[in-house]
C-alpha cells in the first residue's frame, strides 16, 4: 500500500492519484434515459424506476399518510439527534446569508452601485437512497435552501424495494422542510426535476451528490436547471507529520473508503515511520469493520513524499472532497491548501464530524472538480443582481470615456444614447 514518491513529476502524479470511473463513460446511459423522460414524463420515470430499482411505482409522490407513518416510526433520541443537527447547520448556513436584500454604495459622485439578491423559486434536491438512508444528506440540501429564502423545495429520493422511503430520510425530509417529495431516484430523477413531468415540477436548479450516472446525468440537463456540482464517489487526502496519530488516521480512511468500491481514501506524509504505522493500523481496523468488503476494494493508498510542501502540492493536484490536516503547524499548512471541498484542522476533526453534526455542510465536489466549484453553501440557493443608480451628474461625469469607448467599438447608437440625455 506505501509508495515512494520522491522527485515524481507531474505526468507521473497524474497517473498515480487517476480516478477509476469518469462521467464520459456513463454519459451516453445517462443522455438515453433523460431524453427518454424529457419525452415521456411519468411514463418514462416509472419505466426506469422499475428497469433501475425493480418498483412499479404507482404514486411517485409521498402522500400526508405515508409522512405520518414514517414519522410515527422514529424514537425521540433520534429526533432530538436530527433537531441539534438541524440548529447547527441552520447556524453556520445564516452566516454566509447577506445582511439584507440589497447594497448600494456611492462610487463617485452621483454614481452608486451596489447588488440585489433574490432567492431561487423553486429547487430540486437529490437525495441517495434505495438500499440505504442518508437523512444528513436531506438536510444538508434542503436547510440551507431554506435559510436562503427558497420559496419551493422539491426532493427526490429512490424507493426500497417495497416502494417506501426509509422512514428516516423522511422525516429529515419533512423536518429539514421540504416541501414535496417523490419516490424516485437515478438518471430519471434528476431529469424529472431538469425537465418537468406530468408529476414532478420542472425546478430551476438541481442539488445533491450521487453515483456516477446521477453526476453524468446532472452534467447533461445543464441547458434546463443548473445544478451546484458534480458531487459523486467519497474521496479524503490526510496530510500529516510524525506528529499525527496514527489509528486516527486509518480509522478516517476507513471510514471513507466504506462509502463506495470507488473512494478514494489517501495519505500523503513525509514520515516513513507514519506511514508503516497506518499501515498496519488500517489491517487491523479493517478485520472488525462490517463493511469490509468494499473497503478492500476501495482505493486506498500511502504515499511518502519528500516534505509536507510537496504533500500539499500534490494535494491541490488531486482537488479531493475532504482535506484532514494533521501537524505541526496546521494552520500554515491550510493557507496552502488551495483545491478541495472542504478541510478538517487538527486531530480531533474528523470529516465524520462535518458529515452529521458539526453545522458545515458535505455535500462538496469530487473527481478533482474542487479545483474550479465551491461545496453547498447558502449563496447556492441565492441569485445576485446588479444595481445602478446613476444621476444626471454622475452620467457626466464618465460620458467622455463611455461615448468614446462606444465609438472605437463601432456602436455609435449607444454613444448617443448618452449624448442625448445632454442635448
Amino acid at each position: 500500500m506505501i509508495k515512494q514518491l520522491y522527485g515524481v513529476d507531474d505526468a507521473a502524479l497524474d497517473e498515480v492519484f487517476k480516478r477509476r470511473t469518469s462521467i464520459s463513460s456513463v454519459m451516453d446511459t445517462a443522455k438515453k434515459v433523460a431524453d427518454e423522460v424529457r419525452e415521456g414524463g411519468d411514463a418514462a420515470v416509472r419505466k426506469y424506476t422499475k428497469q433501475f430499482d425493480g418498483v412499479d411505482l404507482r404514486d411517485l409522490e409521498v402522500t400526508d399518510d405515508e409522512m405520518y407513518n414514517a414519522v410515527e416510526l422514529i424514537d425521540y433520541e433520534t429526533i432530538g439527534h436530527l433537531e441539534k443537527a438541524i440548529d447547527n447547520i441552520e447556524a453556520f448556513h445564516a452566516l454566509q446569508r447577506p445582511s439584507g436584500d440589497m447594497w448600494l454604495t456611492e462610487i463617485s459622485p452621483g454614481i452608486r452601485l451596489g447588488q440585489k439578491f433574490t432567492p431561487l423559486e423553486r429547487i430540486g434536491a437529490y437525495v441517495p437512497g434505495g438500499t440505504g438512508s442518508y437523512p444528513s444528506t436531506a438536510l444538508m440540501l434542503i436547510v440551507p435552501a431554506q435559510v436562503a429564502g427558497v420559496s419551493e423545495i422539491i426532493a427526490c429520493t429512490p424507493p426500497r424495494k417495497d416502494g417506501t422511503i426509509h422512514p428516516l430520510t423522511l422525516t429529515a425530509l419533512d423536518m429539514a422542510g421540504a416541501d414535496r417529495i417523490f419516490k424516485v431516484g437515478g438518471v430519471q430523477a434528476i431529469a424529472a426535476m431538469a425537465y418537468g413531468t406530468q408529476s414532478i415540477p420542472k425546478v430551476e436548479k438541481i442539488v445533491g451528490p450521487g453515483n456516477i450516472y446521477v453526476t453524468a446525468a446532472k452534467m447533461y440537463v445543464r441547458d434546463a436547471a443548473e445544478i451546484d456540482m458534480p458531487a459523486g464517489p467519497s474521496e479524503i487526502v490526510v496530510i500529516a507529520d510524525d506528529t499525527a496519530i496514527p489509528s486516527f488516521i486509518a480509522s478516517d480512511m476507513i471510514a471513507q473508503a466504506e462509502h463506495d468500491v470507488n473512494a478514494m481514501s489517501i495519505l500523503l506524509t513525509p514520515s516513513e515511520m507514519l506511514a508503516e504505522s497506518v499501515e498496519l493500523e488500517i489491517e487491523r481496523q479493517k478485520e472488525n469493520a462490517p463493511r469490509r468488503q468494499i473497503i478492500d476494494k476501495a482505493g486506498m493508498g500511502i504515499y511518502v513524499l519528500d516534505d509536507l510542501d510537496a504533500a500539499v502540492e500534490v494535494c491541490n493536484r488531486i482537488a479531493p472532497e475532504h482535506v484532514e490536516i494533521m501537524v505541526r503547524d496546521p494552520m500554515s499548512t491550510l493557507n496552502k491548501v488551495r483545491n478541495a471541498g472542504t478541510v478538517y484542522v487538527g486531530d480531533y476533526a474528523p470529516v465524520a464530524a462535518g458529515d452529521y453534526a458539526s453545522g458545515a455542510n458535505h455535500v462538496l465536489p469530487t473527481g478533482g472538480y474542487a479545483k474550479v466549484f465551491s461545496g453547498m453553501n447558502t449563496m447556492q440557493f441565492i441569485k445576485t443582481t446588479s444595481v445602478q443608480v446613476i444621476e444626471k451628474g454622475g452620467l457626466e461625469g464618465i460620458k467622455d470615456t463611455i461615448t468614446a469607448l462606444a465609438e472605437i467599438e463601432g456602436f455609435d447608437a449607444h454613444a448617443r444614447s448618452v449624448y442625448k440625455r445632454f442635448e
